[in-house]
């Protein structure tokens, strides 16, 4: 049995791909040695490091979009949207005072420093922390505070940490991005939910529409129909996209599973059971293909 480094990135809500893949990896036989993440991709990969991604999984596909929204604890000191409490006293828990050293596998979370501008690899100390750090999105989540630092989500700088897993002991390197530029439209099960999506997009226009007036946010004539959401996660999806053509051809993997990036928007959290599925497919032919390959 081959032993992978897995490495997983951000993406917003289109991390839940990141559950697909690990179900994957380990049906098909792989031994997953070492995780490196960013941002959703941290916050998976921890769960699944401490045993806790299938309680994780079980909660986040019940949720639906008011369930999502009553989740959000609002900010309102100017340094983001969201505190993410809420969210996280779910995931603590969850994983309770986990030390990361303390692992049975490899972890590495990705954050970055605002104050020095540099990337920080979080691989001891306390995982709970390391996966906040690492999941606050600029101008959307509060910054976390460790100490005398402020951290924001890793992918401002690294969307796809492959550099930590360099010095592991194994034999392949898997790297998951969920912002590839791949087109591929949503299979006939994403398809089945139209009545339902309609009545989210009308909940989730009236929740954006009390964002804006929160923030105050007065947008030009020519991209107002877009959004203040719209444009932040865009904005967040094109600077991902390029940062992880660089960190690929950077450091080349063994494997690279891609999961396009229009496939699900950055904030659907509410579709988690869509997402999940929707990557097994692409995860299933892939690792079809490794397979074929070592043969």
């Amino acid at each position: 049995m081959e032993k992978v480094s897995l490495v997983l990135s951000s993406g917003g809500a289109r991390g839940y791909a990141h559950i697909a893949v690990i179900e994957e990896l380990t049906k098909a036989g792989y031994i997953i040695e070492s995780i490196s993440g960013s941002s959703m991709g941290a916050l998976i990969g921890g769960l699944y490091a401490c045993g806790k991604m299938q309680e994780y999984k079980e909660w986040v596909e019940t949720l639906k979009f008011l369930d999502v929204a009553k989740l959000l604890d609002f900010s309102f000191g100017g340094d983001g949207f969201i505190g993410g409490s809420k969210v996280f006293e779910v995931i603590e828990k969850m994983i309770g005072d986990t030390k990361i050293e303390e692992l049975p596998i490899s972890f590495t979370a990705v954050a970055t420093d605002i104050i020095s501008q540099k990337e920080i690899w979080f691989q001891k100390g306390r995982l709970l922390d390391a996966l906040r750090a690492s999941i606050a999105i600029p101008t959307i989540f509060t910054p976390k505070k460790i100490g005398k630092k402020y951290f924001v989500d890793g992918a401002v700088l690294n969307p796809l940490p492959i550099a930590p897993t360099i010095s592991d002991n194994t034999d392949l390197t898997v790297a998951v991005n969920v912002n590839s530029k791949n087109k591929q439209s949503h299979t006939s099960t994403i398809q089945e939910g139209k009545n339902i999506d309609k009545k989210e997009k009308t909940l989730f226009a009236r929740f954006e529409s009390k964002v804006n007036n929160i923030v105050e946010k007065r947008l030009n004539d020519d991209i107002k129909d877009m959004g203040i959401f719209s444009i932040m996660t865009r904005s967040i999806d094109a600077m991902q996209k390029i940062l992880t053509e660089y960190k690929i051809a950077g450091y080349s993997p063994e494997l690279v599973i891609n999961i396009p990036g229009n496939s699900f928007e950055f904030y659907e959290f509410h579709k988690a059971k869509d997402i999940i599925e929707y990557a097994r497919k692409i995860v299933k032919q892939d690792i079809k293909k490794l397979q074929e390959m070592s043969l």
